[in-house]
């Protein structure tokens, strides 16, 4: 490596360079170590099904910038890897593509040969997934790397499933669930979303038996007309009163159900006063049942086709049977009328399916105690949010302790520890198990078989072959397994060195979407398994949105690949600028356009792009304006042809951090080159000039900042208050200041002294945010001056990884001398802003008169000298009694007016004439702009972004008038 940087920074070959020699190094393991303090982050799983995308890489790197940061700052580390095995997304992932490649189903190959398959797809996956995060520069101890599923994970589930079965509460019971007919498995309301659609609204009557009277109801799904178990309708509704205890039949199928009156489930004034109850497919019939002591009728099977108790529909799909059902009421003459309706429908978020509430034998925990110690630990402030609002949502799920189901119907997954035994006795389970710690058993709720609960697997024949066990064909729900993640991934229920030391984690950060599904199951757990919390904060980050304010998906197509941003701006710009949009504002837009494979040129995105799908065969594209040659873009739809370009999406947006990494390459680049000849040593306090002490005032304190905005997850703040003393205090002032005195051989060493201890402290505060770039700059200032610091030069570390994260004493800092400083930049932008508007060359010198107080006064001639270095500009005179020059520009200031002749610099006849011209020019444009406002017609029909954007342009092109007005006034025009 030379000791020159180029004259650009190659994020590429800085990210392949680095990481596989901090991997080779070790710089990411972590272990109990008693002399350091520990930190730790476990990460949020991803699905092992999938590919990471921006919320990934969000998430991954605010973690990623919160464990290098408490590595720097002298603790032992951990940031936890691993994937989830994601039941029932993998499981329909592999099925879908077997079936689609091979005509084969799950029970067609049998549950060993699938799950066997599965786990092929998992260690393909899981290792693209484990590599992406590599490319964001993740610093994860990977030795670690674990798996929902893999031994240890698993026997923490067998433990904690044994150890809820013992203490009773982990149950089996009917109940009414989320039933997914594609999946067909039961999946939590926490993974049911709802969508509007297109639907209907049918009226329907039933004839009252022994009478010539009907009741009329309305539905959304006559298909449930078979599963009815009663007409209710509200007891003080006089309409019906006379009909409260008589039947009515049903007609498509003749069972006779009775009337009955409900006031909680029927508002009389709705519809027509009278609701049809089908207990065993609707929550709220469900719960009139039970007050009412109503019959349960199932009418569908699993795939969600008609079952025997809805004869004469019997195997039909429940949407056909709703087909043939409307046509046989109407036959019958008790159809009334239909209405179309836009209904709200829920949908398993995994098969993208309606969701039917289905009755069924499900497993699962008593959540009454358990959810109440959760609620206490936030409560009295073990575990706090950040922000705090999300308190609220962790609370009020809580509080409802509705019991969580942990069984699924599926085949991937832990398979649920328990075995049925409907031939032995309570002595025949005594004489076989009754010396074994890892046996449990008790009588099933219905009493009529045994479960026998076993941590280790139990034989078909465990207790003789006259006694046959039969084990539950079920998986656990994959949050039952993830919520153990914070200890079982340290080796729980072994009590072991890494559990001591690493556990309670001291951060969780996250999205809102599982706050329930995950977040408050982990602290359940960890109290239950561990006593404890399994950390003390939960930092909930914002959402990403494109342009259109919708969240990124591959389904919609607006998702953007987190590697296309990599190769396109590099890991550092991408991290630096997603760690800008991390505040606690939600959501974050980020406008994503294709990029042409042809020219590289951007093409807009449109909401019609991302509801594009392929018609008659051909598969969208996208024409670039700049080169005129279209190119598919990215879909859901297709696989796009073999060769084909495609416009991938991208975003602009990371401009920002690029810009950023840029801008401090440069300016290490100058430093560095400006650092011949050095020599450590010490810096004597009387060697420092003033702007050697502004720029160590301002390192002080935004080292100060960044560390306690970095304590609250104020990573947004944290960015901006880097980028502000980097970008404009650094690079774009102290870096021009000391110019001058890199170039006098007497200041020069203590000069260098100062430039490379600031830049070393720059490096270490931007290492967790840009860590390629900083370790590339580290490096070449180890080559240069191995020995720096301020004010005592120090050997220093050999990657910046282990460098210590800065903290500079607090008495660096002087406000006043800030606030002088301040007032120079004001008054040098202020000279810069009247070159621009005369249009002076850079090369011209100035001379500058400033009416002020006399303590101002005194402040600006100690910085006399930087007006000449940086505008080009003579200090002339300062005081409270400066009177303007002839022909002079002004500006004004807080404190200060400004001054600057023009003669013999402008010609201010033609100066004059061009502004007047320009003023001109302004009226018209002004003139034409309340015109059109005034008309009344374009201000009524015109779509209001348009008549605003009108006003905005207004208000702006009146604003410049303005400064043209004040420019003639100095230049003696009237």
């Amino acid at each position: 490596m030379t000791t020159e940087l180029p004259k650009q920074y190659e994020p590429k070959a800085a990210q392949e360079r680095w990481y596989s020699q901090w991997e080779q190094d070790g710089r990411f393991d972590a272990d109990p170590d008693p002399e350091k303090p520990s930190h730790t982050i476990m990460i949020p799983l991803p699905n092992v099904t999938g590919a990471l995308h921006m919320g990934h890489a969000l998430n991954g790197t605010l973690q990623d910038l919160i464990t290098r940061w408490r590595r720097m700052q002298g603790f032992e580390a951990l940031w936890m890897p691993g994937t989830d095995h994601a039941g029932i997304a993998t499981q329909s992932v592999v099925e879908r593509r077997m079936f689609e490649e091979e005509g084969l189903t799950r029970h067609d190959i049998g549950r060993e040969a699938l799950v066997e398959r599965i786990w092929t797809w998992k260690d393909q996956y899981e290792a693209r997934i484990l590599n992406q995060l590599k490319q964001m520069g993740a610093s994860c101890d990977w030795r670690r790397t674990r798996f929902t599923l893999d031994d240890m994970c698993s026997v923490a589930v067998r433990k904690t499933f044994f150890k809820l079965f013992r203490d009773e509460l982990i149950f089996r019971g009917k109940r009414l669930v989320n039933w997914d007919t594609f999946l067909q498995t039961a999946v939590a309301n926490d993974e049911v979303f709802h969508e509007t659609v297109p639907g209907h609204f049918w009226t329907f009557t039933y004839p009252v038996v022994g009478s010539d009277e009907t009741l009329a109801f309305s539905t959304t799904r006559p298909e449930t007309m078979l599963g009815d178990s009663a007409i209710a309708v509200h007891p003080s509704d006089e309409r019906y009163a006379h009909l409260i205890g008589k039947m009515v039949s049903i007609s498509v199928t003749g069972r006779e159900i009775p009337i009955i009156a409900d006031g909680i489930l029927v508002d009389k004034e709705l519809g027509t006063g009278a609701v049809k109850v089908t207990p065993a497919h609707d929550h709220n019939d469900y719960a009139c049942g039970q007050r009412n002591d109503l019959p349960v009728i199932n009418i569908l099977n699993n795939d969600g086709t008609i079952n025997e108790n809805g004869a004469p529909y019997e195997g039909l799909d429940r949407y056909e049977a709703r087909k043939k059902i409307v046509a046989d009421m109407e036959a019958a003459g008790h159809l009334v009328k239909i209405e179309d309706r836009d209904i709200e429908i829920a949908h398993s978020d995994r098969s993208k399916t309606p969701i039917e509430p289905y009755l069924s034998d499900q497993w699962f925990v008593a959540m009454q105690d358990l959810a109440q110690s959760a609620i206490d630990a936030v409560e009295d402030g073990r575990v706090r949010f950040y922000p705090a609002r999300y308190t609220k949502t962790y609370n009020d799920w809580l509080g409802e302790k509705r019991d969580w189901c942990i069984s699924r119907q599926l085949w991937w997954g832990h398979q649920i520890p328990i075995w049925y035994c409907d031939t032995c006795s309570e002595a025949d389970l005594q004489a076989a198990f009754g010396e074994r710690e890892d046996v449990s058993y008790r009588r099933d709720a219905d009493d009529t078989t045994w479960l026998i609960c076993g941590e280790t697997d139990l034989a078909e024949d465990a207790m003789g072959a006259e006694h046959k066990l039969v084990r539950d064909p079920d998986v656990l729900d994959t949050w039952f397994s993830s919520a153990l993640w914070p200890h079982a991934t340290l080796g729980w229920p072994e009590q072991t060195k890494d559990l001591d030391y690493f556990y309670p984690g001291n951060v969780l950060i996250t999205s809102r979407d599982i706050i329930t599904l995950w977040v408050a199951r982990m602290v359940i757990m960890g109290l239950y398994n561990m006593g404890d919390i399994p950390f003390a904060h939960v930092h909930i980050h914002p959402k990403i949105l494109d342009s259109f304010g919708q969240t990124m998906s591959k389904s919609k197509g607006n998702g953007v690949n987190p590697l296309d941003i990599i190769d396109k701006y590099g890991t550092d710009a991408m991290r630096f600028t997603i760690a800008s949009f991390a505040g606690e504002s939600q959501d974050v837009k980020i406008p994503v356009d294709y990029e042409c494979p042809h020219c590289g040129g951007l093409i807009p995105q449109t909401l019609k792009d991302q509801k594009a799908t392929p018609d008659g065969g051909e598969k969208p594209r996208v024409t670039c304006k700049q080169c005129k040659k279209s190119s598919q873009f990215s879909s859901p739809w297709f696989d796009p042809d073999e060769g084909e370009p495609v416009a991938r999406i991208v975003s602009e947006r990371f401009e920002y951090g690029r810009n950023f990494c840029n801008k401090l390459w440069n300016a290490a680049r100058f430093a560095m080159l400006n650092l011949e000849g050095y020599t450590p040593g010490e810096i004597a306090q009387d060697e420092l000039q003033v702007e050697d002490r502004w720029i160590l005032s301002r390192l002080s304190r935004t080292a100060e900042s960044i560390n306690a905005l970095l304590s609250e997850y104020k990573f947004d703040a944290a960015t901006r208050a880097l980028r502000d003393f980097v970008w404009n205090e650094f690079c774009d002032w102290y870096v021009e200041m000391v110019k001058p005195r890199l170039r006098d051989e007497e200041a020069k060493p203590s000069t260098q002294r100062i430039l490379v201890g600031v830049l070393d402290g720059i490096v270490r505060l931007l290492a967790p945010f840009t860590p390629f770039l900083t370790e590339e700059l580290w490096a070449r200032l180890n080559e240069i001056a191995p020995q720096r610091g301020l004010f005592t030069p120090q050997p220093a570390a050999e990657s910046c990884m282990i460098a210590s994260y800065p903290e500079f004493p607090l008495d660096w800092q002087d406000a006043g001398l800030e606030s002088r400083f301040a007032r120079l930049q004001e008054t040098i932008v202020a000279v810069r802003n009247l070159r621009a508007v005369y249009r002076i060359a850079n090369a011209v010198e100035l001379q500058l008169h400033v009416r002020c107080p006399a303590g101002v006064a005194a402040e600006l001639d100690d910085v006399a000298p930087q007006f000449d270095n940086l505008a080009k500009t003579k200090l002339a005179a300062t005081g409270p009694d400066i009177e303007p020059p002839p022909a002079s520009a002004s500006f004004s200031l807080t404190d200060a007016d400004g001054f600057v002749p023009l003669e013999g610099i402008v010609d201010l006849g033609a100066e004059l004439e061009r502004q007047k011209a320009e003023a001109e020019k302004l009226r018209g444009h002004i003139g034409g702009h309340e015109k059109k406002l005034a008309n009344k017609n374009f201000v009524d029909r015109a779509p209001a972004e348009v008549v605003e954007d009108v006003r905005e342009t207004l208000a702006g092109l009146k604003k410049q008038l303005e400064s043209i007005e004040t420019i003639v006034a100095q230049l003696g025009g009237s």
